[in-house]
């Protein structure tokens, strides 16, 4: 067993979070300290100019923000003994340009003195997959954690939602049919952008927005027409493959435009569930999203499930993903697989992921 550190900084720009699992990479004993460091609004500018963008100087800048920040998070966790740093995604277009995470591992080890793992994405890409999302083969490991026994799933609704079917009644993650994982669609990140534009606060907190507005069901029609929910998993997508959202409510007041975004978040999810083998015992909710009221009822009368926080079992919903890439560090370090077909359309099984050792630049 390997004492961990793990850190994420998703496409909701929020900030920084990093979190310690202790684990030999296939089993999790026990969870350890985690910090959370919000961007300022400078920087949240900055990590937002790069967004969709794969080389100048804006990318350049947003990897200035994210290494300094992690390098601040990540200095106070003198137990660990091995760091996953997953970076910044900026741009993903698996099947175009490829995957692009800014945030330099190597450079991180030597500062830190320690280990650090990275670049997680772009050997499942070169091997035909997705590079997203990654965070399932922790999942496994969190259902037997929790002694789930009927299949279950985890929605991460982050700044894109995804989502992840596990049976744990299957051996290891890699066997076909334990997992199944796929991105249902956009979650946070189109409603952050209208609150942000339109009243200049970062997200709609507890929904207060949302829960006064009518959702435009003409503008949830056409939204739920787009192509991808037609497509078979595994998928994944950009931050902004779906910035055609605001234009479908930019006519709306702030309310209604906010609802109807949050309503297709939970629209995207009710489609995604009909990928499922069997029907879920539960969905467990991770991320931001699930702080949001009105977002988690609109997925409770959508599912025929219950949806519950994560928090429920046990388990940390604001900390999840940066535990993800700690137990993932570990998998790689052992040379285990971090993605396979049923979660990213690779063509087999991969180990994701650069080791970095400090002195070995």
């Amino acid at each position: 067993m390997v004492r961990a550190l793990g850190a994420m900084s998703g496409t909701s720009l929020d900030g920084v979070d990093a979190a310690e699992v202790v684990t030999d990479g296939e089993r999790i004993q026990s969870f350890g300290k985690s910090r959370y460091r919000e961007y300022t609004a400078a920087e949240r500018e900055v990590l937002r100019a790069g967004l969709g963008k794969w080389t100048g100087p804006e990318v350049e800048a947003a990897a200035e923000v994210c290494d300094r920040v992690h390098a601040e998070v990540l200095a106070g966790f003198s137990e660990a003994e091995i760091i996953g740093f997953h970076g910044q995604t900026l741009a993903h277009a698996p099947r175009r340009q490829g995957t692009l995470q800014v945030g330099d591992g190597a450079a991180l080890a030597e500062r830190l003195g320690k280990p650090v793992v990275w670049d997680f994405r772009s050997d499942d890409v070169a091997m035909g997959g997705e590079g997203a999302p990654l965070a399932p083969f922790f999942h496994f490991a969190c259902a037997k954690y929790i002694g789930a026994t009927r299949p279950l799933c985890f929605l991460n609704l982050g700044g894109v939602g995804n989502l992840t079917y596990v049976d744990p009644r299957f051996e290891r993650p890699e066997d076909a049919g334990a997992l199944i994982a796929f991105d249902t669609g956009p979650a946070n990140a189109p409603v952050n952008d209208l609150v942000q534009e339109r009243l200049g606060i970062p997200w709609d907190v507890d929904g207060k927005v949302a829960r006064t507005g009518t959702v435009e069901t003409g503008a949830l029609e056409l939204f739920l027409a787009e192509p991808y929910f037609a497509r078979m998993p595994p998928k994944s997508l950009d931050r902004n493959d779906f910035a055609e959202m605001v234009s479908l409510v930019k006519e709306l007041s702030d309310a209604d435009a906010a609802a109807t975004l949050t309503a297709m978040c939970a629209a995207g999810v009710a489609q995604g569930m009909e990928h499922c083998p069997e029907p879920p015992e539960m969905v467990l909710a991770t991320g931001g999203g699930r702080h949001n009221p009105v977002l988690m009822e609109m997925l409770r009368v959508s599912l025929d499930c219950p949806v519950k926080p994560v928090e429920d079992v046990g388990l940390d919903g604001d900390m999840l993903e940066a535990q993800a890439f700690a137990h993932l560090a570990v998998r790689v370090a052992r040379g285990l697989p971090t993605s396979a077909p049923g979660t990213t359309g690779v063509s087999a099984c991969v180990g994701g992921g650069v080791v970095s050792v400090p002195g070995e630049a």
